[in-house]
Protein backbone atom coordinates (compact mmCIF):
# COMPACT_ATOMS: atom_id res chain seq x y z
CA UNK A 1 0.00 0.00 0.00
CA UNK A 2 1.30 3.11 -0.74
CA UNK A 3 1.92 6.59 1.34
CA UNK A 4 -0.97 7.98 -1.10
CA UNK A 5 -3.23 5.73 0.06
CA UNK A 6 -2.45 5.78 3.92
CA UNK A 7 -2.73 9.06 3.98
CA UNK A 8 -6.08 9.25 1.93
CA UNK A 9 -7.55 6.28 4.03
CA UNK A 10 -6.34 8.96 7.00
CA UNK A 11 -7.97 11.66 5.51
CA UNK A 12 -11.34 9.57 5.24
CA UNK A 13 -11.45 8.77 8.64
CA UNK A 14 -11.42 11.58 10.36
CA UNK A 15 -14.20 13.04 8.03
CA UNK A 16 -16.32 9.97 9.13
CA UNK A 17 -15.13 11.31 12.73
CA UNK A 18 -16.19 14.51 12.36
CA UNK A 19 -19.24 13.47 10.90
CA UNK A 20 -20.65 11.04 13.58
CA UNK A 21 -19.77 7.69 11.91
CA UNK A 22 -16.81 5.06 11.94
CA UNK A 23 -15.20 4.64 8.27
CA UNK A 24 -17.24 1.39 7.90
CA UNK A 25 -20.47 3.54 8.21
CA UNK A 26 -21.97 2.23 11.19
CA UNK A 27 -22.85 5.48 13.50
CA UNK A 28 -20.43 6.13 15.96
CA UNK A 29 -21.40 6.11 19.86
CA UNK A 30 -22.32 9.35 21.33
CA UNK A 31 -19.86 10.34 23.53
CA UNK A 32 -20.54 12.33 26.23
CA UNK A 33 -18.54 15.63 27.87
CA UNK A 34 -16.31 15.52 31.06
CA UNK A 35 -19.50 17.18 33.47
CA UNK A 36 -21.99 17.11 31.16
CA UNK A 37 -25.61 15.92 32.37
CA UNK A 38 -27.80 13.69 30.79
CA UNK A 39 -31.38 14.66 29.89
CA UNK A 40 -32.70 12.81 32.61
CA UNK A 41 -30.45 14.55 35.36
CA UNK A 42 -31.06 17.60 33.54
CA UNK A 43 -34.92 17.56 33.42
CA UNK A 44 -34.78 16.31 37.87
CA UNK A 45 -32.62 18.87 38.40
CA UNK A 46 -34.44 21.78 36.77
CA UNK A 47 -37.72 20.37 38.22
CA UNK A 48 -36.38 20.37 41.80
CA UNK A 49 -35.39 23.86 41.34
CA UNK A 50 -38.70 25.20 40.46
CA UNK A 51 -40.39 23.00 42.84
CA UNK A 52 -37.74 24.03 45.54
CA UNK A 53 -38.91 27.97 44.11
CA UNK A 54 -42.45 27.76 44.42
CA UNK A 55 -42.12 26.53 48.29
CA UNK A 56 -40.07 29.73 48.99
CA UNK A 57 -42.14 31.64 46.66
CA UNK A 58 -45.87 30.74 48.10
CA UNK A 59 -45.59 32.07 52.35
CA UNK A 60 -44.76 35.51 50.49
CA UNK A 61 -47.31 34.91 47.66
CA UNK A 62 -49.66 33.77 50.30
CA UNK A 63 -49.44 36.90 52.55
CA UNK A 64 -49.66 39.43 50.06
CA UNK A 65 -53.16 37.73 48.53
CA UNK A 66 -54.01 38.13 52.46
CA UNK A 67 -53.35 41.63 52.59
CA UNK A 68 -55.56 42.75 49.37
CA UNK A 69 -58.65 40.80 50.60
CA UNK A 70 -59.86 43.03 53.13
CA UNK A 71 -60.39 42.78 56.72
CA UNK A 72 -61.65 38.96 56.48
CA UNK A 73 -59.03 38.18 53.78
CA UNK A 74 -57.81 35.39 55.44
CA UNK A 75 -61.07 33.38 54.79
CA UNK A 76 -60.37 32.84 51.02
CA UNK A 77 -57.03 34.17 49.88
CA UNK A 78 -56.54 31.98 47.05
CA UNK A 79 -59.60 33.49 45.23
CA UNK A 80 -58.81 35.41 41.93
CA UNK A 81 -61.14 38.00 42.43
CA UNK A 82 -62.64 40.99 44.92
CA UNK A 83 -58.73 42.76 45.71
CA UNK A 84 -58.99 45.84 47.52
CA UNK A 85 -56.08 48.61 49.48
CA UNK A 86 -58.83 48.64 52.27
CA UNK A 87 -55.86 47.23 54.72
CA UNK A 88 -52.93 49.33 52.85
CA UNK A 89 -54.97 52.56 53.72
CA UNK A 90 -56.18 51.69 56.77
CA UNK A 91 -52.70 51.21 57.59
CA UNK A 92 -50.97 54.10 56.74
CA UNK A 93 -53.82 56.63 57.62
CA UNK A 94 -54.97 55.49 60.73
CA UNK A 95 -52.54 53.58 62.31
CA UNK A 96 -48.94 54.68 63.66
CA UNK A 97 -47.20 52.40 61.39
CA UNK A 98 -45.48 55.05 59.58
CA UNK A 99 -43.74 56.73 62.74
CA UNK A 100 -42.76 52.97 63.62
CA UNK A 101 -41.25 52.20 60.30
CA UNK A 102 -39.10 55.69 60.40
CA UNK A 103 -38.09 54.39 63.82
CA UNK A 104 -37.03 50.82 62.71
CA UNK A 105 -35.21 53.01 60.05
CA UNK A 106 -33.08 54.94 61.56
CA UNK A 107 -32.03 52.29 64.27
CA UNK A 108 -31.59 49.33 61.49
CA UNK A 109 -29.42 52.44 59.56
CA UNK A 110 -27.44 53.34 62.78
CA UNK A 111 -26.99 49.80 63.53
CA UNK A 112 -25.39 49.10 60.84
CA UNK A 113 -23.23 51.89 59.96
CA UNK A 114 -21.61 51.78 63.58
CA UNK A 115 -21.82 47.86 63.20
CA UNK A 116 -19.94 47.67 60.38
CA UNK A 117 -17.25 50.17 61.36
CA UNK A 118 -16.58 48.57 64.59
CA UNK A 119 -16.76 45.11 63.25
CA UNK A 120 -14.45 46.36 60.21
CA UNK A 121 -11.82 47.94 62.33
CA UNK A 122 -12.09 45.11 64.39
CA UNK A 123 -11.49 42.75 61.89
CA UNK A 124 -8.48 44.46 60.41
CA UNK A 125 -6.70 44.69 63.52
CA UNK A 126 -6.67 41.43 64.43
CA UNK A 127 -5.83 40.84 60.61
CA UNK A 128 -2.66 42.54 60.20
CA UNK A 129 -1.53 43.48 63.48
CA UNK A 130 0.02 41.54 66.40
CA UNK A 131 -0.89 42.95 69.78
CA UNK A 132 -1.27 41.41 72.84
CA UNK A 133 -4.21 39.57 73.60
CA UNK A 134 -5.01 39.71 69.55
CA UNK A 135 -5.59 35.82 69.34
CA UNK A 136 -8.36 35.80 72.68
CA UNK A 137 -9.94 38.95 71.16
CA UNK A 138 -11.37 36.64 68.16
CA UNK A 139 -12.13 34.31 70.96
CA UNK A 140 -13.88 36.49 73.07
CA UNK A 141 -16.01 37.40 69.94
CA UNK A 142 -17.25 33.90 69.22
CA UNK A 143 -18.12 33.23 72.57
CA UNK A 144 -20.51 36.46 72.90
CA UNK A 145 -22.01 34.59 70.28
CA UNK A 146 -23.11 31.89 72.15
CA UNK A 147 -25.25 33.07 74.61
CA UNK A 148 -28.98 33.07 73.96
CA UNK A 149 -31.07 36.21 73.64
CA UNK A 150 -32.95 35.49 76.55
CA UNK A 151 -29.96 35.19 79.07
CA UNK A 152 -28.53 38.97 77.25
CA UNK A 153 -31.97 40.42 78.29
CA UNK A 154 -31.20 40.94 81.89
CA UNK A 155 -28.25 42.49 82.34
CA UNK A 156 -28.30 44.41 79.18
CA UNK A 157 -31.22 46.16 80.73
CA UNK A 158 -29.23 46.65 84.35
CA UNK A 159 -26.63 48.23 82.18
CA UNK A 160 -28.65 50.33 79.86
CA UNK A 161 -30.31 51.72 82.72
CA UNK A 162 -27.48 52.52 84.30
CA UNK A 163 -26.43 54.47 81.32
CA UNK A 164 -29.87 56.08 81.14
CA UNK A 165 -30.17 54.74 77.39
CA UNK A 166 -33.84 53.00 77.86
CA UNK A 167 -36.15 53.48 75.75
CA UNK A 168 -34.00 55.39 73.34
CA UNK A 169 -32.62 54.90 69.93
CA UNK A 170 -28.94 55.02 70.84
CA UNK A 171 -29.43 52.06 73.80
CA UNK A 172 -30.93 50.03 70.98
CA UNK A 173 -28.66 50.48 68.14
CA UNK A 174 -25.76 49.17 71.07
CA UNK A 175 -27.88 47.00 71.91
CA UNK A 176 -28.20 45.27 67.98
CA UNK A 177 -24.29 46.13 67.73
CA UNK A 178 -23.48 44.10 70.64
CA UNK A 179 -25.29 41.06 68.68
CA UNK A 180 -24.18 41.98 65.28
CA UNK A 181 -19.89 43.06 65.64
CA UNK A 182 -18.67 39.12 66.91
CA UNK A 183 -20.08 37.83 63.50
CA UNK A 184 -19.23 40.71 61.55
CA UNK A 185 -16.24 40.61 62.98
CA UNK A 186 -14.94 37.27 62.18
CA UNK A 187 -16.18 37.23 58.78
CA UNK A 188 -14.26 40.81 57.68
CA UNK A 189 -11.51 39.28 59.17
CA UNK A 190 -11.45 36.33 57.29
CA UNK A 191 -11.75 38.35 53.87
CA UNK A 192 -9.34 40.83 55.10
CA UNK A 193 -7.25 37.84 55.49
CA UNK A 194 -7.28 37.37 51.17
CA UNK A 195 -6.00 40.79 50.79
CA UNK A 196 -2.31 40.90 49.85
CA UNK A 197 -0.15 42.56 52.88
CA UNK A 198 2.17 44.44 50.14
CA UNK A 199 -0.61 46.82 49.32
CA UNK A 200 -0.70 47.86 52.95
CA UNK A 201 2.93 47.68 52.57
CA UNK A 202 3.15 50.42 49.49
CA UNK A 203 0.64 52.22 51.85
CA UNK A 204 3.29 52.76 54.63
CA UNK A 205 5.61 53.93 51.56
CA UNK A 206 3.40 55.91 50.13
CA UNK A 207 3.36 57.91 54.13
CA UNK A 208 -0.09 56.87 54.62
CA UNK A 209 -0.93 56.24 58.24
CA UNK A 210 -2.20 52.67 59.69
CA UNK A 211 -6.17 53.96 59.77
CA UNK A 212 -5.29 55.53 56.19
CA UNK A 213 -3.95 52.74 54.75
CA UNK A 214 -7.57 51.03 56.05
CA UNK A 215 -9.66 53.69 54.51
CA UNK A 216 -7.80 54.69 51.34
CA UNK A 217 -6.44 51.07 50.64
CA UNK A 218 -8.30 48.44 52.24
CA UNK A 219 -12.01 49.38 52.24
CA UNK A 220 -12.30 50.37 48.73
CA UNK A 221 -11.11 45.88 47.75
CA UNK A 222 -13.69 45.12 50.51
CA UNK A 223 -16.69 46.09 49.35
CA UNK A 224 -17.71 42.50 48.91
CA UNK A 225 -17.52 41.70 52.40
CA UNK A 226 -18.71 45.17 53.42
CA UNK A 227 -21.71 44.35 51.62
CA UNK A 228 -22.46 41.12 53.24
CA UNK A 229 -22.03 42.36 56.98
CA UNK A 230 -23.96 46.01 56.16
CA UNK A 231 -26.98 43.75 54.71
CA UNK A 232 -26.69 41.41 57.91
CA UNK A 233 -26.58 44.38 60.36
CA UNK A 234 -29.72 45.69 59.33
CA UNK A 235 -31.56 42.35 59.13
CA UNK A 236 -30.44 41.89 62.30
CA UNK A 237 -31.90 45.85 63.79
CA UNK A 238 -34.96 45.91 61.09
CA UNK A 239 -36.68 41.82 62.29
CA UNK A 240 -35.40 41.81 66.25
CA UNK A 241 -38.39 41.69 68.44
CA UNK A 242 -37.21 40.69 71.91
CA UNK A 243 -34.95 43.12 72.65
CA UNK A 244 -37.10 45.92 71.59
CA UNK A 245 -40.24 44.79 73.03
CA UNK A 246 -37.76 44.96 76.92
CA UNK A 247 -36.13 47.76 76.18
CA UNK A 248 -38.54 49.88 74.61
CA UNK A 249 -41.50 51.77 76.21
CA UNK A 250 -42.67 54.99 74.63
CA UNK A 251 -45.38 53.97 71.60
CA UNK A 252 -43.38 56.69 69.80
CA UNK A 253 -40.49 55.01 69.78
CA UNK A 254 -42.08 51.55 69.25
CA UNK A 255 -40.48 49.81 66.00
CA UNK A 256 -42.33 48.02 63.58
CA UNK A 257 -41.60 44.49 65.48
CA UNK A 258 -43.45 46.33 68.27
CA UNK A 259 -46.22 48.08 67.42
CA UNK A 260 -47.35 45.26 65.17
CA UNK A 261 -48.12 43.65 68.04
CA UNK A 262 -50.72 45.73 68.90
CA UNK A 263 -52.76 44.40 66.47
CA UNK A 264 -53.07 41.04 68.12
CA UNK A 265 -55.49 41.53 71.16
CA UNK A 266 -56.87 38.75 73.49
CA UNK A 267 -59.40 37.92 71.76
CA UNK A 268 -58.95 38.65 67.96
CA UNK A 269 -56.17 39.32 65.83
CA UNK A 270 -56.28 42.18 62.69
CA UNK A 271 -54.98 39.84 60.17
CA UNK A 272 -55.63 42.00 57.43
CA UNK A 273 -53.29 44.81 58.57
CA UNK A 274 -50.52 42.40 59.95
CA UNK A 275 -50.41 40.89 56.25
CA UNK A 276 -50.13 44.30 54.93
CA UNK A 277 -48.19 45.41 56.96
CA UNK A 278 -45.55 42.21 56.42
CA UNK A 279 -45.63 43.38 52.68
CA UNK A 280 -44.27 46.48 53.38
CA UNK A 281 -41.69 45.18 55.92
CA UNK A 282 -40.13 43.29 53.06
CA UNK A 283 -39.44 46.49 51.03
CA UNK A 284 -36.34 48.37 52.18
CA UNK A 285 -34.83 44.73 53.15
CA UNK A 286 -35.56 43.60 49.30
CA UNK A 287 -34.40 46.75 47.86
CA UNK A 288 -31.30 46.63 50.77
CA UNK A 289 -30.67 42.90 48.62
CA UNK A 290 -31.12 44.14 45.50
CA UNK A 291 -28.55 46.52 45.21
CA UNK A 292 -26.18 44.29 47.11
CA UNK A 293 -26.56 41.53 46.03
CA UNK A 294 -23.42 41.50 42.92
CA UNK A 295 -21.24 41.71 46.32
CA UNK A 296 -22.87 39.26 48.42
CA UNK A 297 -21.27 35.56 46.78
CA UNK A 298 -18.34 36.96 46.39
CA UNK A 299 -18.14 38.62 50.10
CA UNK A 300 -19.39 34.92 51.49
CA UNK A 301 -16.89 32.99 49.64
CA UNK A 302 -13.64 34.88 49.57
CA UNK A 303 -13.27 34.33 53.26
CA UNK A 304 -13.13 30.99 53.49
CA UNK A 305 -10.22 31.09 51.22
CA UNK A 306 -7.44 31.89 53.72
CA UNK A 307 -7.07 31.70 57.57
Amino acid sequence: MTSSTVTGTGRAEAAAGSAGVRADGAPRPAVRRRGERSRLASAALHTTLVCASLVALFPVVFIVLVSLRGENGWTHPMELEGFTLSNYTHLLGKTEFTTWFLNSVVIAGGTMLVGVLIAASAGYAVSRMRFPGHKSLMWTFLICQMFPVAVLIVPLYNILGELRLLDSYGGLIITYCSVSVPFCAWMLKGYFDTIPVEIDESGRVDGLTPFGTFWRLIVPLARPGLAVTMFYTFLTAWSEVAFATSFLSSEGKYTLAVGLQTFVGPHRAEWGLMTAASVLIMVPAGLLFFFAQRHLVAGLTAGGTKG
